[in-house]
Formats: C-alpha cells, sequence, structure tokens
C-alpha cells in the first residue's frame, strides 16, 4: 500500500463517518509516508472516536466496512494497537506526527522510532529493509532510538518475544548501524544505552 491509496482509502471514510476521529497509522503505510515506497496490501492504524457515547464504535466499525469494500483496500484497526505486540508502543500517541486531515478525521503517523519498535518485534528481511530505508532517510539519531527501544521493553512484560526483541535491536545496531549512520558509527554507545534504558544489567548485558 503506498501513500495516495491510502489517502483514497481515508477520504472515502471520511464521507462514510460522521463522527470526529484520530487515526494514528503504523506499518508499511507509515513507512511509505516516511520515504520507503515498499509496497503492502494493507493498510494498519488505530483509530479513536474523540466523543465517548453509546454506539459510536459501532459506527467507526461499520463506516471502515463500507469504506474498505468500496475502495477494495484491507485494513487492520484496533482502538489501541499497543495490544497488538508483546513490547509495547509506550507513548505512541503523544508522539505521533501530524499528516493530514480527512473531513473530521485527523490522520497522525506514529514517530519512526515508536514505529520501529513493531518492527524490532517482527524482523523479517522486509522489516530490515524498511528500518534501514526510514532510519537513514529521516536521519533518526542511534542513541535516541535507542532510548525509546530500551523504554518499551522495559514496560513490556518480560517474555521470550522480549528476549529475542533486545537481540533484534542489538544485531542491527551491529550489523546495519555503519549503513545508516556512516562507516564511523560505533555500536556500543547506543546499545549502552538501550540496556541502561531498559534496565538490563551488566551480568545479563551479554547473554
Amino acid at each position: 500500500m503506498r501513500s495516495p491509496e491510502a489517502d483514497r482509502f481515508f477520504r472515502v471514510l471520511a464521507k462514510q463517518l460522521d463522527e470526529p476521529a484520530t487515526v494514528f497509522l503504523t506499518g508499511a503505510v507509515a513507512g511509505a509516508i516516511f520515504g520507503n515506497v515498499r509496497p503492502s496490501a494493507d493498510i494498519d492504524f488505530a483509530i479513536e472516536p474523540k466523543r465517548e457515547g453509546k454506539g459510536r464504535w459501532d459506527k467507526i466499525e461499520g463506516a471502515l466496512r463500507r469504506a474498505s469494500r468500496a475502495t477494495g483496500i484491507t485494513v487492520q484497526y484496533a482502538r489501541d494497537i499497543d495490544r497488538w505486540g508483546t513490547v509495547s508502543l509506550i507513548d505512541y500517541r503523544e508522539k505521533s506526527l501530524p499528516y493530514r486531515k480527512f473531513g473530521r478525521i485527523d490522520v497522525r503517523t506514529l514517530d519512526p522510532a515508536h514505529w520501529a519498535i513493531g518492527k524490532f518485534s517482527r524482523y523479517m528481511e522486509p522489516d530490515v529493509q524498511d528500518l534501514v530505508a526510514v532510519l537513514k532517510k529521516k536521519r533518526i539519531p542511534p542513541v535516541g532510538l535507542a532510548k525509546t527501544l530500551g523504554k518499551a521493553l522495559k514496560q513490556s512484560p518480560p517474555s521470550s518475544q522480549g528476549f529475542q526483541f533486545r537481540q533484534h535491536v542489538e544485531h542491527f545496531l551491529r550489523e546495519y548501524g555503519p549503513k545508516i549512520w556512516g562507516a564511523g558509527f560505533v555500536p556500543a554507545g547506543p546499545i549502552r544505552a538501550f540496556h541502561k534504558q531498559a534496565g538490563i544489567s551488566h551480568d545479563t548485558a551479554h547473554l
């Protein structure tokens, strides 16, 4: 899915939904907006009504289904996408970035560091390619990224997925850091920042 197709979906949704709502884009569409053009089959996002009340979520879901049928675009959505994975997306709403408004729908993207959390959780080859492309394009500081990832891990319940997340982050910084931040990049500093923010002790840092 590319950003013009996502725009088409939200234009149709705005006509179907007579309720103010906020959308938080993640996944490949957010990556496309950041500058990575890898296509995807669907749109992933959180959607939140701006007003609470009986039946409002039903209205949102009905509008989403109609917009999906009208455009032929598959959507994966939730009121809170933090529940999609084992590793927390922490304060993704507060750190989100404005994208566009479609009628009464305010569409935002996760900021690149929070967007990266989901990519590190999965860490398939397309995710790695997305991370390299976006982090380089957006010039995300490595220590700032490492601190966000460490905070996400610390605020998540202990699990095997959390341990794999840690391994993914460490591997990525070592293997791909120079490609993103230059030949002089030294991974030790960001990895230490990641460990410190995650609460990983020196005794377990090399497990």
